[in-house]
């Protein structure tokens, strides 16, 4: 039996700080038309949770457990022994070790951001945790023209980057091509998983001219106008609830009419636009590859963002080298060796290889529309993402809606039920834990929920925990907040005063939690942090 009759091939596509409206079938601007493809020809969710957090994402979505489990607290920095160790725990398994053992090929098209070491391998290199193939980065962030840290199997390939025209980008999608493309020619009876790990739209705002111009004028409007808009649409399209108001803008974030660089605020976010385009532009290529060979319709394809949009501004000058450099080393220069300036200076133009910028607070809480709060944090602007199912064989075809409450610990079990595989009680001859979630392959098609759960996030000391309509949320040097999710998603009336007893009750249950899955206490993080010459996102 051929995989086009057999089990399923798996395409997992993740963004990068990509917020919960931006594209066009969750509200948004950008012009998505392969995602909206797949969103009309499949099911979305709408209460869909990641972790708030680059690593912790991914090692989340990757292997059905928390972040805290598997050794990735924070990001992908060695805080032992007090911390976390920053390096992706042997003591569990990746997705691509569960379907590899079930006769999948694996591939890997991206960002890893899982591995201490990003220069010689270890074993939390992909290639070491079930990927056949792999292409991409070891580090978190970094120039799309380019970036450091370029691995192909496990070794260093930056010189292809500086062939004239090189975008990480289509790179990314370029190459997911020809391993699907390969994997015709050498294993077509095989089902195939591949993890397709875009580092769009992540700072910095690197994108094509042409993609740019395709945005000029659309923001023009202004933040205050355009979140009125997303909800409006996101209202039409039954994403969100009419009864829920939108959250007021951001008070650190100016009126529109009050901004000075109107025209250069505008082309911060045509540019971000213009990343998540070109993305959209490459899983265009990644679907008509697959609809080419006969493959698609029994390919079960995944797409979601890793956290919320991003509010992490970068000063001019010599603040913006500061912040960059606490995270990622800064290329200093372009392939033609001309200088790159980073920071958000309205004397600088986004887009380039020779500036570096981020789109800022502003923009994010755009991103997050009808949300609050950003990337970092677990109130709903941090955690919600857009997901998209799409899978002609095995799921509704209908552009459906699910509205399941469900986490990235959810998505291997998805996988793993999809492809008949079997979720091992051992890894290299030690026992390792369960998966902490379950398959929504039922609530997919309608056909029930999973038992009642509660659901857990930790980030920076920022807590939450969600049972049925309540949600428990916190930040880090903040109170508990109790929010009614079914009545008030947009978290704008806080019901702790009125129930002292749930709150109390949850609360309890979080830390239960939290002992279990090893998070360390917030105080213990503040530390870690400071030891680094860093602090904490500032509220």
């Amino acid at each position: 039996m051929s995989p086009r009759e057999g089990r399923p091939d798996v395409l997992l596509i993740l963004a990068d700080d990509m917020g919960f409206s931006d594209i066009t079938s969750y509200g948004g601007e950008v012009r998505t038309p392969s995602l909206d493809r797949l969103a009309t020809g499949g099911v979305r969710m709408t209460q869909f949770y990641n972790t708030a957090r680059c690593s912790p994402s991914r090692a989340s979505l990757l292997t059905g457990l928390h972040p805290h489990q598997v050794g990735i607290g924070i990001l992908n920095f060695d805080d032992a022994p007090d911390g976390y160790p920053g390096n992706l725990s042997e003591e569990c398994a990746t997705v691509a070790e569960v379907c590899r053992d079930a006769g999948y090929a694996t591939y890997l098209s991206g960002k890893w951001h899982l591995a201490v070491d990003m220069e010689t391998p270890n074993p939390a290199w992909p290639t070491r945790r079930g990927f056949d193939r792999f292409f991409g980065t070891l580090e978190g962030a970094g120039s799309f023209y380019r970036p450091r840290t370029l691995v192909r199997q496990e070794t260093n390939i930056e010189h292809e980057a500086e062939e004239p025209g090189w975008f990480y980008t289509d790179a990314i999608s370029d190459t997911a091509v020809e391993f699907l493309a390969e994997h015709e020619q050498q294993r077509a009876d095989d089902p195939f998983f591949l993890f397709l790990a875009y580092t769009a739209p992540h700072w910095p705002l690197h994108a094509h001219e042409e993609d740019i111009a395709r945005y000029a004028g659309r923001f023009d409007a202004g933040w205050d106008q355009l979140r009125e808009e997303r909800l409006e649409r996101l209202v039409k399209e039954g994403i969100i609830d009419a009864s829920w108001p939108l959250t007021p803008r951001d008070e650190r974030v100016p009126a529109w009419e009050d901004v000075v660089d109107r025209e250069w605020e505008a082309s911060r976010m045509a540019t971000y636009a213009a990343q998540v385009d070109r993305m959209d532009q490459g899983i265009g290529r990644v679907l008509d590859q697959l609809e080419a060979t006969g493959r698609l319709d029994n390919t079960l394809v995944v797409f979601l963002s890793d956290n919320g949009g991003c509010a992490e501004e970068m000063p001019p000058g010599d603040g913006a080298r500061e912040f960059v450099t606490a995270f990622v080393p800064l290329q200093e220069t372009t392939r033609e060796g001309e200088p790159v300036v980073p920071g958000n200076d309205p004397a600088l133009t986004p887009g380039p290889e020779s500036t570096y910028m981020s789109y800022g607070r502003s923009w994010a809480n755009l991103s997050n529309t009808p949300f609050r709060e950003y990337k970092h944090w677990v109130h709903e602007g941090g955690i919600s993402t857009p997901f998209i199912a799409h899978w002609p064989v095995g799921l509704p075809t209908d552009g459906s809606l699910c509205t399941v409450p469900s986490q990235l610990v959810d998505v291997l079990p998805t996988i793993a039920e999809a492809a008949g595989a079997r979720y091992p009680a051992q890894r290299n001859g030690a026992a390792i834990p369960g998966a902490e979630g379950v398959s929504l392959l039922a609530a997919l098609r309608g056909e029930g929920t999973p038992d009642d759960r509660d659901l857990f996030w930790e980030h920076e000391g920022n807590c939450a925990v969600r049972r049925g309509r309540w949600k428990l949320v916190k930040k880090y040097r903040g109170e508990w907040e109790l929010y009614d999710i079914e009545a008030d998603r947009t978290e704008l009336d806080d019901r702790a005063g009125d129930h002292p007893d749930l709150v109390a009750t949850l609360a309890e249950a979080w830390q239960v939690w939290a002992d279990r899955c090893g998070v360390i206490p917030r105080e213990r993080v503040l530390e870690i942090y400071a030891a680094r010459g860093h602090g904490l996102p500032e509220e």
